[in-house]
């Protein structure tokens, strides 16, 4: 099924792929891209670009620089989940700080919920990770 998308932000969505923080940078080089079920980076979902969502889990990865901690964005970024989960999606986000502190653990809540999200035969041939990112 797919899922609504405003196609005016698609340029944005380019610019800032080609200008991804250092935590986006290392989680889909690291990890999400060569990762055996396909992600895609800034992805627009109707009215939002998401920092990273997987279609087969239809899962939405956001990573939270420090102005998500401010009241106004919290409110913000509490509308846009509840907006993507709306459309059936399941929203993980994680700090700017967890990727560079511990990227083990974010690595392994994502493959957690990707096989959560994925049936068992839809994962029986794949290579995902058993538990722990050993990258």
């Amino acid at each position: 099924m797919s899922l609504p998308y405003n196609k005016e932000l698609t340029p944005l969505a380019k610019k800032l792929r080609r200008d991804a923080t250092p935590q986006e940078r290392r989680l889909w080089y690291e990890f999400l891209k060569d990762y055996p079920v396909r992600f895609q980076r800034q992805k627009v979902i109707d009215d939002y670009i998401v920092d990273f969502f997987c279609h087969a889990a239809r899962l939405v990865i956001e990573l939270d620089g420090d102005q998500h901690g401010e009241i106004e964005n919290i409110h913000r970024d509490a509308l846009r989940t509840a907006e993507l989960e709306a459309l059936g999606l399941r929203v993980l986000r994680f700090s700017n700080q967890e990727i560079e502190r511990s990227p083990e653990a974010v690595c392994s809540a994502i493959n957690r919920a990707v096989r959560e999200r994925l049936s068992p035969s839809a994962t029986a041939d794949l290579q995902l990770p058993i538990t722990e990112y050993d990258g």
